[in-house]
């Protein structure tokens, strides 16, 4: 497999500011992820976890430093072609799901597609294949409401492929769930980054998730206290 070089961040620095109160979130983040990667970035509560993934996949800008994904500095991006790129390259599994709450799960997993113009034939067909992929082919027509919580994390993580991402961006994805639910979803995650040529970073307190990651990230009060290591 190509180990191309997917994930960037230099110098990575977020402080938000309430009038002349300015409180630092992350300090000088520096890592490097290459394709194929499955990485854990852990770390106490208000250590910048989200904050830092959220800088990661545009969904936040930095105060100072640098993001590429591939070869472009999201960085820089204006909201319009940032939009393109988090639609595109990029792929979120939220830690609350984030699902249309009266639409299906099929139509959930196509919205990405729809906003990429992928044709409906097209998409159709791919939400059909994911929705297979994560256990959930007798689920197509079910609203979120009428799933299990893990049900409804299965249907997102299959929305974050819909648009074969390079990189796919986890914010506590076992946070909610139950043992049996977390032990099904770690083992969809490394079946996925093990069967497809895409870097997944994850967000965690979870030691399973932790301990299955070919990479770790340990983060205390906006620093990374431990860098990015072989598991």
């Amino acid at each position: 497999m190509d180990r191309a070089l997917i994930l960037r961040a230099v110098d990575l620095s977020k402080t938000y500011s309430v009038g002349k109160i300015h409180v630092p979130v992350l300090n000088k983040i520096n890592l490097e992820l290459e394709r194929g990667d499955l990485a854990a970035i852990q770390g106490p509560s208000g250590s910048g976890k989200t904050t830092l993934l959220n800088m990661l996949g545009g969904l936040d800008t930095p105060t100072s430093g640098e993001v590429w994904i591939e070869r472009l500095n999201i960085a820089l991006m204006k909201e319009r072609e940032l939009s393109r790129i988090r639609c595109r390259k990029i792929g979120f599994v939220f830690q609350f799901y984030n699902l249309i709450p009266n639409m299906s799960a099929l139509y959930n997993v196509e919205l990405p597609m729809i906003f990429a113009g992928t044709s409906k034939h097209k998409r159709r067909q791919k939400a059909l294949s994911l929705l297979k992929t994560v256990g959930l082919a007798d689920k197509l027509s079910n609203c979120p409401h009428e799933l299990s919580a893990g049900e409804q994390q299965r249907i997102a993580v299959a929305r974050a492929l819909a648009n074969d991402p390079a990189l796919v961006l986890m914010d506590e994805p076992t946070g909610n769930l139950d043992k049996e639910n977390t032990t099904n979803i770690i083992s969809l995650i490394r079946e996925l980054n093990n069967a497809r040529a895409q870097t997944f970073v994850l967000t965690t307190h979870d030691p399973m998730i932790t301990e299955c990651a070919q990479k770790k990230l340990t983060l205390h009060h906006g620093k990374i206290t431990q860098g990015f290591k072989d598991a």
